[in-house]
């Protein structure tokens, strides 16, 4: 299954875990000692974040091993705690014409897998949800081009949480 599923994705979906889950999924999901999860599960309030990176990593490590589980949590550290593009974020090859001829920023949203369609694209536009290179796009139009090329990539999101990269390839 490890194949199927990317490590940073698998990393996420432990992150947005509801926090009343955390304390069970920390016994069921990872082989932590019983007393580390109890110091865990006494966190609230916002503490409550720590306790669900260390059942990301733990389960991640435990599918995809321990390089694979640094490498999601680094990753996640990068892109949320200190906004910057990670070059082992998911991501989407873009030929270098397309984006020399530019490509409408929904169509783009749809091509990374953040929206299943362009018109789910063009409404997380309208609703102010897609942001590029963490400036809001403004237009459903909006070209994106080469210009938009930030250390070999473009970063897209949809929301505070899903994050693609745009790569020429």
């Amino acid at each position: 299954m490890s194949d199927r599923v990317l490590s940073y994705a698998y990393w996420q979906f432990w992150r947005n875990t509801d926090d009343a889950d955390v304390p069970r999924f920390l016994k069921l999901f990872t082989d932590l000692p019983l007393d580390e999860i109890a110091k865990l599960e006494a966190l609230s309030g916002s503490e409550i974040n720590e306790a669900k990176k260390v059942l990301a990593t733990e389960a991640t490590r435990l599918l995809h091993g321990d390089s694979s589980a640094a490498e999601a949590t680094e990753t996640a550290r990068l892109a949320f705690e200190k906004g910057a593009a990670s070059n082992t974020l998911p991501g989407v090859d873009v030929a270098l014409a397309d984006l020399e001829d530019g490509i409408p920023a929904f169509r783009l949203f749809a091509m990374a897998g953040l929206a299943r369609s362009n018109s789910e694209a063009r409404r997380l536009i309208r609703g102010g949800g897609a942001r590029i290179n963490d400036v809001h796009v403004k237009e459903e139009d909006q070209r994106v081009t080469l210009a938009d090329l930030h250390d070999g990539a473009i970063k897209l999101s949809s929301g505070r949480k899903h994050h693609r990269l745009v790569r020429v390839g």
